[in-house]
């Protein structure tokens, strides 16, 4: 192993021991893509963090002995956060860093940086079964699908938590703006999203938001300008996926042709036991026109057609498959599809902080992740 690799492969040993872990590749990739991230020094300080917020007194008093000074240390943990690599937050003027996943967490970071030589490496690691069971043993899904309004009655009781407008209304701000990174990288491989030509879909909000316009990510926008966002965003069909937490961190606004979160949705057979949702669509046959608007507007291929010289003879639903986004009541005009909420409603951690807790409390060990990996494959419950 080259001389500059063993920084690297250190830097990937400590993230990996961290809730959502980044586990090391055959193929060398998890390596190139921490590279393209972390310039050497960078990856070497990188190594001082916690997957908790730490102040940067804490920080410099437990590595002194490394050689660094604390102007150096700072300077350096700040070009890092610049570009995503670590998590960032400035509370009452005191600085505090982590070490953040690779998704979500540095990649979504990365988002003024990408080339495509890292989309090439990303790829290559994401694709590899290590990064997959990682990504998807967390005890929580770090991100969740909640409801469009359009599908929500007051017959729901709908709890704030999965209320987009209430997510927003409760939120002191700021609100940031960004890029879909998604539909960036798609758009840098040569594919056009299906559903939306704009390019500012996804939101952060808080401290994440703070943090991202002080190092120039996103453009801040008001309170009434999230909302609206969001309305146009779900008008065009878009799947509301914020942070699972009870407080907002970010929103984003997903498609099925960019996505890489309802991309890797479509590929397992019970979705759902990796994904945080409380509520799944119904069809009341009796009403259903088959004019096949709900199956045009799925981002997650739910909703299945049968056609016979081009009329739609049948039109079928799979509940394994759906993930409670709403997208399919808002577009029937006929009220045949309905949301029906969970028997047992998924509450997420309050924080960022408590679901990084509950990931790390309950982080699986390689025989758990074999016998996930046999259930994933084979379609079993969990």
């Amino acid at each position: 192993m080259p001389k500059n690799d063993k920084v690297y492969r250190k830097l990937q040993a400590h993230l990996d021991k961290h809730p959502v872990g980044y586990p090391k590749t055959i193929s060398g990739s998890d390596i190139k893509v921490l590279k393209h991230i972390f310039t050497l020094k960078e990856a070497r300080i990188a190594t001082f963090l916690d997957y908790r917020f730490q102040p940067l007194e804490m920080i410099y008093e437990k590595h002194a002995p490394s050689g660094y000074s604390k102007d150096d240390i700072e300077k350096t943990l700040d070009q890092i956060a610049s570009k995503g690599g670590i998590g960032y937050r400035n509370r009452n003027g005191q600085r505090f860093y982590c070490n953040m996943p690779l998704v979500v967490g540095m990649y979504e970071g990365f988002l003024e940086n990408l080339t495509q030589d890292f989309i090439a490496d990303f790829g290559k690691y994401t694709n590899s079964p290590s990064f997959g069971i990682s990504f998807l043993s967390t005890a929580v899904p770090q991100m969740r699908t909640i409801p469009v309004a359009e599908s929500i009655t007051p017959q729901h009781q709908i709890s704030t938590f999965d209320q987009v407008s209430a997510l927003i209304t409760d939120s002191p701000g700021p609100f940031a703006v960004v890029e879909c990174i998604c539909r960036k990288k798609k758009a840098m491989e040569g594919e056009k999203c299906a559903v939306t030509d704009r390019k500012e879909t996804c939101m952060a909000a808080n401290e994440i938001a703070a943090a991202a316009l002080e190092h120039g990510m996103g453009r801040e926008i008001s309170k009434q300008d999230a909302v609206d966002l969001l309305a146009e965003n779900t008008r065009q069909g878009m799947v509301l996926q914020p942070s699972n937490t009870q407080e907002i961190e970010f929103v984003c606004s997903c498609c099925g042709c960019c996505c890489g979160m309802l991309s890797i949705q479509k590929q397992l057979p019970r979705p759902l036991d990796f994904w945080a949702s409380n509520y799944f669509a119904v069809m009341d046959m009796e009403k259903c026109t088959k004019c096949g608007l709900c199956a045009k507007k799925c981002q997650v291929e739910a909703i299945s057609l049968k056609k016979k010289n081009r009329k739609i003879e049948r039109i079928r639903l799979n509940a394994k498959k759906c993930i409670g986004c709403g997208n399919c009541v808002a577009a029937c005009k006929f009220d045949a599809v309905s949301l029906v909420k969970k028997d047992k409603e998924a509450v997420p951690p309050k924080t960022f902080e408590d679901l990084n807790e509950i990931l790390m409390k309950n982080k699986k060990g390689t025989w758990d992740k074999v016998k996930m990996v046999s259930k994933m494959v084979l379609g079993l419950p969990q």
